[in-house]
């Protein structure tokens, strides 16, 4: 029987607090030949109100990288919602009453002094799983979870890049993936 310690302490190596993903790349940095055209695809985007300084900064980012793609402005649809906690209820309904090729959920958490951090992260992050592996289209986690606001603003255009970019041209490209699958049946 294999030992679970030494297949974690293998495979998953352990990650300093200054060695984090986003400090090694940038955000907003990727290769834009490897991001098909967005001509004709529809997108909705719902954004978390609470932290509109980061979470508006966010939706900059994600528009401004659609439409660089090509998406046409009419079909970006953005509605916001209170809180992030909220995105997985108006995912859901927008998946049921849209005729969109993927909705963008875009929201900031920051880490508090009491657990709430805690469940609000795992529950939106458990709602938007479930939405992928339930519905037919993808829906794209754009929700920044940090220690503190200086984290959230470097990744909502500073520093480290906006996630709302990262969140755009990874919706073209699963919207490209999603549209090949389903044209092979």
């Amino acid at each position: 029987m294999i030992n679970p310690d030494i297949v974690r302490d293998f495979f998953i190596p352990t990650l300093k607090k200054d060695n984090m993903a986003t400090s090694l790349k940038n955000l907003s940095d990727y290769d834009i030949n490897s991001v098909p055209s967005a001509n004709g695809m529809k997108f909705a985007i719902v954004v978390a109100e609470w932290n509109y300084e980061i979470t508006g900064a966010l939706l900059q980012g994600a528009v401004d990288t659609l439409k660089k793609h090509g998406t046409w402005e009419k079909n970006i649809l953005v509605k916001h919602v209170p809180g992030t906690f909220e995105l997985t209820f108006a995912a859901s309904a927008i998946m049921q009453t849209e005729d969109v090729d993927a909705v963008i959920v875009l929201g900031c958490v920051i880490q508090g002094d009491t657990r709430h951090f805690d469940f609000i992260c795992q529950g939106v992050t458990q709602g938007i799983t479930d939405l992928n592996t339930e519905g037919d289209i993808p829906v794209i986690f754009g929700v920044l979870t940090t220690e503190n606001q200086q984290q959230a603003l470097d990744r909502a255009g500073g520093k480290h890049g906006n996630k709302g970019d990262e969140a755009a041209f990874t919706a073209i490209k699963m919207v490209a993936l999603n549209h090949s699958l389903t044209q092979e049946d």
